[in-house]
């Protein structure tokens, strides 16, 4: 069964651009959790240009509420993270390698520089009582690292095959994903994806990797729900991923 967290970076990139608080990160996230969303995704970064501290810990008040959803908190843990974590200690924690001004997530751990310096970090989570997953490109040697240091999850790197399957080019890119995939399966990882999937390429990617845990989507969700509605565009992705709606 794979699972949709919604990544509410991107209303809070809108909310401010404003003072008046609108629209309420929480809210979002409140209507995406009522329409079937099986958890909540975010992305505090040390710049505040979306989430915020108080998003983090607001969301987090509001999912107690919510004893089936999940709350993962993505970052990269070098980078006034593991705060958060410590005070809120998420359901899950998406570790990713970005430098303080990077425009967006745009690769994987190389766990052959990072992997001792991780393992500390990654024992550290595990004794907050919380799952870690890696932000991995779909490269085998990296996956059976991933497995080494002591991660639960790998969650692959998806915009190489988002850009492919929107030029029509899947058969040079959906390969990699498949074979890393079935690697951390294999190895008794769970495999969590995320970045620029959508409701086009959601499917094609589900085919080929049925056993996905998690699907983490912000982007191409919130710009569908400026056309449907976010209950509504939160149910299409829900479909899109094989779960019930309702």
């Amino acid at each position: 069964m794979t699972r949709l967290s919604v990544n509410v970076n991107k209303v809070a990139t809108l909310r401010n651009t404003r003072t008046n608080g609108i629209p309420s990160v929480v809210k979002a996230a409140r209507l995406t959790l009522d329409a079937g969303a099986h958890g909540i995704t975010v992305h505090p970064r040390p710049d505040q240009r979306h989430i915020r501290p108080n998003d983090v810990f607001e969301i987090a008040q509001l999912l107690e509420g919510y004893p089936h959803a999940e709350f993962n908190i993505e970052g990269n843990p070098f980078h006034h993270y593991l705060e958060f974590v410590e005070k809120v200690c998420p359901m899950q924690c998406t570790l990713v390698p970005d430098s303080p001004d990077a425009f967006t997530s745009n690769h994987g751990w190389d766990l052959r520089a990072q992997g001792e310096r991780l393992r500390p970090v990654i024992d550290v989570l595990h004794r907050f009582g919380c799952r870690v997953s890696l932000f991995m490109d779909p490269v085998l040697e990296q996956v059976e690292l991933a497995s080494q240091i002591g991660a639960d999850r790998v969650e692959l790197y998806t915009e190489p095959y988002a850009k492919a399957f929107a030029r029509g080019e899947t058969e040079g890119e959906l390969p990699r994903y498949v074979e890393a995939a079935r690697r951390a399966h294999d190895l008794g990882l769970g495999v969590n994806a995320g970045h620029d999937l959508n409701l086009d390429n959601l499917p094609t990617l589900l085919a080929a990797i049925p056993f996905l845990d998690e699907v983490s989507i912000g982007h191409a969700l919130i710009g569908d729900a400026l056309e449907f509605g976010l209950p509504e565009t939160v149910r299409k992705y829900l479909a899109a991923v094989g779960q019930p709606t309702r």
